[in-house]
């Protein structure tokens, strides 16, 4: 009898994790490695916000908070979701969890029953399916084709609802793609969702403030406020304010499914850090002006990179719309042998080969969902960017 509780083999370490944790292993053995593997912004967290937490600390706000974030926080994000959304919520329709993932996994907890569906779109963040199966959930997997700009097309969610289906994920700008819903796009979307009446929508807006080439952000609630009552709106601090380690995500919905995630919270961590519910307000409330310079910067970035890899033969890149990451299309070089005479079968010996040959650490798409692709974050400088793009070449031109 093992000691290990069996719904563990339901879910499987994050593939991104492990990714970062290989890449510190050969630079901790003097490696020279490039990684392109984390989600995580290079910039430091905007310096005002370091202050706001200082001053909380030393205002001596570093006690337990209700459960859900305190007064000013929620105002904070009340004001936020009214401002930039047009979403009008009360206070306990708001929680602030230990970064979204967490409120995402709670909302799974507190809604799933055995087999009860959750339509994700693929490709897709690598945690959406391990949280679904945890919750006794059933992951019912989308291909938002390439030719599609890798978004999940109305048809493709039609046929997918079944009189199991609980939620639909949204994910806009997307992790691992980039790509991002358009306002008709999503109306198109919503069409087919007010046919059924059963379906949730769980958006994760993560990237909202990261988008590229004029690209205007819309999220479902607001493109469709027939769907209000049943989306649960999740965003956070981590990717557009540079504050990953702060760990805050919160959403807004429903107030009886936001009672019940706040439920589950109270016996997990309570209340996130005090500290960064004070850094989070100052976040939301403050200047936004240094976002304009950080979007022009990812977005040169971005089209470094994807001029890079559509100049190597046997890889394709979409330019997406925002976040940043790219996810290239290397089904030409699957077949295809190393050096050493290993045979490049799947876009996980593509990426073991780039970063065991070339030091380069990417994902493999097959851990968002979709094979024969990769994702490279290019969160990271431009020096480290025109490297990697270079060694990947290179290591691209010596298979045969």
């Amino acid at each position: 009898m093992t000691f290990i509780a069996s719904r563990l083999s339901r879910v499987k370490p994050s593939p991104t994790l492990a990714v970062t944790a290989k890449a510190a292993e050969l630079k901790a053995a003097g490696k020279d490695v490039i990684g392109l593997g984390a989600g995580e912004p290079d910039f430091d967290t905007p310096q005002f916000i370091k202050d706001a937490a200082i001053e909380a600390m030393q205002r001596g706000e570093t006690k337990y908070t209700p459960v859900a974030g305190t007064p000013a926080l929620k105002k904070a994000i009340i004001g936020k979701f009214q401002r930039e959304n047009g979403l009008e919520y009360a206070p306990n329709q708001i929680i602030a969890g230990v970064g979204a993932k967490q409120v995402i996994f709670n909302a799974m907890l507190a809604t799933l029953n055995a087999g009860d569906e959750v339509i994700i779109p693929a490709p897709y963040w690598v945690s959406y399916p391990d949280m679904v199966l945890f919750a006794e959930g059933t992951p019912v997997f989308v291909d938002g084709k390439e030719e599609s700009g890798f978004k999940l097309k109305p048809a493709d969610l039609e046929k997918a609802i079944t009189p199991k289906t609980k939620w639909l994920i949204l994910n806009s700008p997307s992790n691992p793609s980039g790509a991002a819903y358009s306002a008709a796009e999503l109306r198109a979307l919503a069409d087919v969702l007010l046919k059924h009446p059963q379906v949730w929508v769980l958006t994760d807006d993560m990237y909202e403030h990261l988008l590229y080439d004029g690209f205007t952000f819309a999220t479902i609630a607001q493109v469709e406020p027939k769907l209000y009552a049943r989306t649960l709106t999740v965003n956070g601090v981590s990717k557009a304010y540079a504050m990953t380690g702060w760990r805050m995500g919160y959403a807004g919905g429903p107030k009886e499914l936001i009672s019940a995630i706040a439920d589950i919270q109270s016996h997990s961590t309570s209340n996130t850090s005090s500290i960064t519910q004070a850094a989070t307000v100052a976040a939301l409330n403050g200047d936004q002006s240094f976002l304009n310079q950080w979007r022009e910067q990812f977005q040169k970035r971005r089209n470094l990179v994807v001029d890079a890899l559509n100049a190597i033969p046997g890889i394709s890149c979409l330019k997406p719309e925002g976040a940043f990451y790219v996810f290239p299309n290397i089904k030409k070089l699957l077949g295809k042998k190393t050096p050493k005479g290993n045979v490049i079968k799947t876009c996980t010996d593509f990426c073991n080969y780039l970063l065991e040959e070339a030091l380069v650490a990417a994902v493999a798409g097959s851990a968002f969902g979709m094979g024969g692709y990769f994702r490279i974050s290019y969160a990271t400088s431009e020096k480290n960017l025109t490297e990697a793009m270079a060694r990947i070449k290179k290591a691209v031109e010596a298979l045969s």
